[in-house]
């Protein structure tokens, strides 16, 4: 008997999107749970313990927390691997990985800011790791279009999502950032484009994730179009 896997989630949790682009890039079959945010429900709770999402039941008897160990899991579990087969290069990936939480927390933070003042100095803290995760594309000794080259790994899933936040921000209010690091850029066009990652949301993932600016009443919403105002997208 097959593997049945379940993804718990928010409509617009990066960190869900994560598990879901490494399930997408190996063929694996899953069902997702989309849960309310503000009314957690209780057999939920009791199978994470952070009470976040991503939580992954397998056979609906085990259940996995964090996205990192979820990602671990699937790659030794499931074919085709993702991970690099060199033990350098996949500790280098593993590291790289480890460095997903500064530049999403960079993203993140800027796009739910509270003030026009608190997003430009936000704002503004994006270029450090961007800078480094640019430096590192140039000098990894390949031609792209992916971090290891042509094959997508780990370390692509891992940044996707955030890359795919950032250039939804960035298409209301333009920063001007991205544009400065080309290794980065070229990086960020490849990962939207990849099948894995195109079906690894809700079909309205943008409007979705404008939508939750609202709710969330951010600064950032005056900028998202009153048409979104209107859209069933419930974040």
């Amino acid at each position: 008997m097959a593997t049945q896997f379940k993804l718990c989630s928010f409509k617009t949790c990066p960190w869900v999107q994560r598990a879901a682009i490494v399930l997408r890039a190996k063929n694996v079959a899953y069902d997702i749970t989309y849960i309310n945010r503000d009314k957690r429900p209780d057999w939920f709770l009791a199978v994470s313990p952070h009470s976040k999402v991503p939580v992954l039941l397998v056979n609906d008897k085990e259940a996995l927390f964090e996205s990192n160990a979820i990602a671990e899991y699937l790659d030794e579990t499931a074919a085709p691997r993702l991970h690099p087969e060199d033990p350098l290069a996949r500790a280098r990936n593993r590291a790289w990985t480890d460095y997903v939480s500064t530049f999403a927390s960079a993203i993140s933070d800027t796009a739910y800011s509270d003030s026009e003042e608190e997003f430009a100095a936000r704002s503004a803290k994006m270029t450090e790791p961007f800078s480094k995760l640019n430096d590192a594309l140039g000098k990894r000794g390949n031609a792209g279009p992916f971090f290891n080259g042509p094959k997508f790994s780990l370390v692509d899933a891992a940044y996707a999502p955030f890359q795919q936040r950032y250039t939804f921000m960035d298409r209301i209010k333009p920063l001007g950032i991205l544009e400065k690091f080309p290794h980065l850029t070229a990086w960020r066009d490849a990962l939207l484009a990849a099948p894995a990652v195109k079906a690894s949301t809700v079909p309205n993932i943008e409007a979705v994730w404008q939508e939750g600016l609202i709710t969330r009443k951010r600064w950032l919403k005056k900028y998202v179009s009153e048409s979104v105002l209107g859209a069933d997208a419930a974040a």
